[in-house]
């Protein structure tokens, strides 16, 4: 380029060509923007994978599992049984932690009020719909626990020793009807299912029957009974009863179920209504969470616990035990809290228990 070409192109670039300038300019910007939203979106991924990888991660440590019921009534059993396949299905052991009193709310306080962080979950039974009905608790169960699976169904039954003159429970509401009040009931706490299906029995049959809470559930209840300071019994774990029954020293009147037991040493056992008492409602036992568990902790604890649950050994164990297995998912477990919710309200109204336990709290 000889010297006139050069001072042409310097003049030409000094002067500057705008559009190409600007054009340049705009390319730059674009590119520059271009590389800047990548760098965030793979951030953005890297992030997400991040949090991925500490969900998988969970459990890390083990489990607290509160029983709001004492050790060696079926809550209780279940909870250990349970634990037995814990590690194998969760990655983590089961730490059991029994609450006893208040009718199962001292537990179900506790868990309510846990973190909802997937380490502290608890057996809860009907009474989680049931407290609440019976006048203000410290938190709303219902809403302030997240069921995650039903375990087992729960039937009640009534029961009294051999000894008694009583072979059904016919007999037992002529009896009570010719000496009113006399004959004492114990169940496992006030406001709980035993109690309730004590209460629904006296109001349908129209006796007198005074109740005796016990504190530390069934066991209590039945050395009561064996002690002869009560007549009878409601309970919702045959277990409990089961080598009694064997060994020819308790009785068991009747089932508060629609249809007989299936149950080994219970399948002929009658039930209420073919005794001609109307009553016939199903009590179940399964296990809750705080309200709030993250989604990514609620799928591993629901999806280790299912099968847990569904194993054929659980299922063995349980029937030993006198229960029965009848696994719900959280979105099944749900509705039946709310279908529930409505049945046992109205049970509450019409046989007066609310303004029983009332006074009695007092």
């Amino acid at each position: 380029m000889n010297p006139k070409e050069k001072a042409s192109f310097h003049g030409a670039i000094m002067r500057g060509d705008g559009i190409r300038i600007l054009n340049l300019k705009r390319v730059l910007l674009i590119g520059i923007t271009s590389l800047l939203g990548m760098t965030i979106m793979l951030g953005g991924c890297d992030m997400g994978a991040k949090e991925s990888m500490v969900s998988e991660k969970y459990p890390t440590k083990p489990i607290t599992i509160i029983v709001p019921y004492a050790a060696g009534g079926s809550a209780d059993m279940i909870a250990r049984a349970l634990e037995r396949s814990a590690q194998k299905h969760l990655g983590q052991t089961l730490v059991i932690v029994n609450m006893p009193g208040g009718g199962a709310t001292v537990g179900m306080n506790e868990l309510a009020g846990a973190k909802p962080d997937g380490y502290t979950i608890g057996i809860v039974a009907t009474s989680v719909i049931l407290q609440p009905l019976y006048g203000e608790t410290r938190y709303h169960y219902p809403t302030a626990l997240e069921p995650l699976v039903n375990v087992v169904s729960s039937p009640v039954m009534v029961a009294t020793l051999v000894d008694k003159p009583w072979k059904n429970l016919s007999e037992v509401v002529s009896y009570a009807k010719q000496h009113p009040g006399e004959i004492k009931f114990g169940h496992s706490g006030l406001g709980t299912s035993t109690h309730v299906t004590g209460e629904m029995f006296a109001k349908e049959t129209g006796i007198s029957i005074k109740q005796v809470p016990f504190r530390g559930g069934e066991p209590e209840s039945l050395a009561a009974l064996l002690g002869g300071h009560i007549q009878l019994i409601c309970v919702s774990n045959p277990s409990v009863l089961k080598e009694h029954v064997k060994s020819g020293t308790i009785r068991i009147l009747g089932v508060a179920e629609e249809t007989r037991l299936t149950i080994p040493s219970f399948e002929d056992v009658p039930t209420f209504k073919e005794q001609g008492i109307n009553i016939a409602f199903n009590f179940w036992n399964g296990i809750a969470a705080p309200k709030g568990l993250p989604l990514a902790e609620k799928a591993r604890l629901t999806a280790g616990l299912r099968e847990m649950v569904n194993n054929p050994d659980f299922k063995e164990n349980m029937e030993k035990l006198g229960m029965s297995v009848h696994y719900l998912g959280p979105e099944d477990f749900s509705e039946r809290w709310i279908e529930d919710n409505v049945k046992l309200t109205k049970i509450v109204k019409e046989t007066g228990i609310a303004e029983l336990i009332a006074s009695q709290k007092k």
